[in-house]
């Protein structure tokens, strides 16, 4: 039976994926940062569940520990921990830029690079690398979750070429809007910045009070669930995995629009 790691699975993506996964008879060991968050995962048929503050590299040891005298082997870890810093670049501290990377960038590539030597010795895995359509295209105000998620495109393309002679898979998934609490927790992130002395007030109350306009072609979060699926059940999956609309749209308005018709139609979105 196939076995997997997923991270940030307290709601949203990471919890409709373990379900999605258990429900298939696969061996899921689905983690969350706290506690209470844990307890509600075992309340919830997860007897794997595991504590796993991705920023803590000696909890990824200890899970990576337990999971392999357990099962023996890992065959898929799904870095899908991550959260976004809503905020112009001019606004939003660099202590705010540190703390955003530490999760989505220096977390991912510690599990990364934790989890490869087991992938390594036992001759196949796979790692799914969340990114995002704002890893493929910006959009204003969301500048810093944008840097985030290029840095996971960097990192993952060129692992990619560094296993290509493994049986061991880095797969993106560059997800458009899910529902989930993630947007909320964006905009609640503003509370971190002074939004009043702000050129940008005005955007940012209109985010808050929910008149700023809405990405289109949102989609449920077990759209992402069914793909991770597909990745497991294929021995060799493809690099890289569009979900929802949106992310078809601006992925192929990135590669057919010059920089300044993009910046355009961007704006508008």
């Amino acid at each position: 039976m196939t076995s997997i790691v997923i991270t940030g699975c307290s709601t949203g993506i990471g919890l409709a994926t373990a379900k999605y996964l258990q429900d298939r008879f696969i061996d899921v060991y689905p983690t969350a940062r706290r506690v209470e968050d844990v307890e509600m995962l075992r309340s919830l048929g997860f007897a794997n569940a595991m504590q796993l503050d991705v920023t803590q590299p000696e909890q990824i040891a200890a899970v990576i520990a337990a999971v392999v005298e357990k099962e023996g082997r890992i065959d898929a870890w799904f870095n899908n921990a991550g959260y976004g810093q809503m905020g112009a670049v001019e606004d939003v501290p660099t202590e705010l830029v540190r703390e955003q990377f530490e999760t989505n960038v220096f977390g991912l590539h510690e599990c990364t690079r934790q989890i490869l030597p087991v992938m390594r010795r036992q001759g196949h895995g796979k790692i799914i690398q969340h990114s995002s359509v704002l890893g493929i295209t910006a959009l204003p105000f969301r500048g810093i979750y944008n840097a985030s998620k290029y840095a996971v495109e960097g990192l993952t393309d060129t692992l990619r070429l560094e296993l290509m002679d493994t049986e061991i898979y880095p797969v993106l998934l560059n997800t458009g809007p899910i529902t989930s609490k993630f947007r909320d927790t964006a905009i609640a992130s503003l509370d971190k910045i002074d939004i009043d002395a702000s050129i940008f007030a005005e955007k940012y109350h209109a985010s808050i009070n929910g008149t700023a306009k809405r990405v289109p072609f949102g989609e449920e979060a077990d759209a992402v669930a069914r793909v991770v699926y597909e990745i497991l059940s294929h021995d060799k999956p493809k690099p890289r995995y569009y979900i929802t609309k949106a992310t078809y749209l601006l992925g192929t308005a990135k590669r057919l629009l010059s920089t300044r018709w993009l910046d355009r139609f961007l704006l508008q979105v």
